[in-house]
């Protein structure tokens, strides 16, 4: 769906949460052009929490605050590569906390900036804290290996600063693989990974459950074309122990899927969930 297609909201906020992820490919092909598609539509969405991989942050330049305007709240990762680009995510609200595991877990991670930013966002009442994860794990096509890995590391850290903070959990990023991958079947409850089981909801498969949800996709001509994976890219939810998600799904759906006068965002395309506050969906601090 084009980002001017998407159900906007009201920037006075009403209780409502919109979350956008998006690698946006750091300053590759022509930025300048992309900057502007990139501005505009997150200005569009009005999202009230944002989860950005391939961000370029150097002692000179801060990609996020290249895109964005007005007053956020603003984190990036430690772990980088060489030309600056990492993970960053901004928030509407406070961010309390910010937290980066190491997730160098395998001699084969060292040549990729793999690494998960996890941060406490102090959203208002009915919504209440929040923790969000930007899950950026290695990148290789045979090394999901180290993804199992890198994904049960986060899942036990988010675990224990649960068993302290109850919050609602949400995880976004370029996963770097599909729905049928050990990582995200572990994720979503469909098998267990080192003794550990966990479930969070796919936004995407709860709005749309027989629908492709590719974000890595031939049709986009920056993208390349030889990548065996295509829908890469996730916005999760984590689940209460009633089953459902601590938060009501509202809506899931892709964003910069198109071009702007000819003009790609991103190799990849963006996701973007909203969701509302559900007490029924079971107590924040379940197992």
């Amino acid at each position: 769906m084009p980002v001017s297609d998407f159900p906007s909201k009201r920037r006075a906020w009403s209780g409502a949460l919109r979350v956008y992820s998006h690698n946006i490919w750091a300053r590759e092909g022509d930025w300048h052009a992309r900057r502007r598609v990139l501005t505009d539509g997150i200005r569009a969405l009005d999202p009230d929490i944002v989860a950005l991989q391939k961000t370029v942050v150097t002692a000179g330049y801060d990609q996020v605050d290249d895109l964005l305007d007005g007053d956020w709240h603003v984190a990036h990762s430690r772990e980088r590569a060489a030309d600056g680009m990492g993970i960053s995510i901004v928030s509407r609200w406070p961010i309390t906390a910010v937290y980066e595991p190491d997730l160098n877990l395998s001699p084969r991670t060292a040549d990729f900036a793999c690494t998960a930013l996890i941060v406490e966002v102090s959203a208002p009442a009915p919504m209440g804290p929040l923790v969000v994860v930007n899950h950026f794990p290695d990148v290789q096509v045979d090394h999901e290996r180290e993804r199992e890995l890198q994904t049960v590391r986060v899942v036990r850290f988010v675990a224990d600063l649960l068993a302290h903070r109850p919050a609602h959990v949400l995880l976004a990023g370029d996963l770097d693989a599909e729905p049928d991958a050990a990582s995200l079947r572990f994720l979503t409850g469909r098998q267990s990974l080192d003794g550990l089981s966990v479930c969070y909801r796919n936004t995407w498969d709860a709005v749309h459950p027989a629908a492709p949800g590719g974000t890595f996709v031939a049709s986009n001509p920056v993208a390349p074309d030889h990548w065996p994976f295509e829908r890469i890219d996730h916005i999760l939810i984590r689940c209460g122990e009633h089953g459902g998600p601590t938060l009501r799904i509202e809506g899931c759906e892709l964003a910069f899927a198109e071009p702007v006068d000819g003009v790609w965002a991103s190799n990849h395309l963006g996701l973007v969930a909203d969701f509302a506050s559900d007490s029924s969906s079971g107590p924040l601090d379940s197992p």
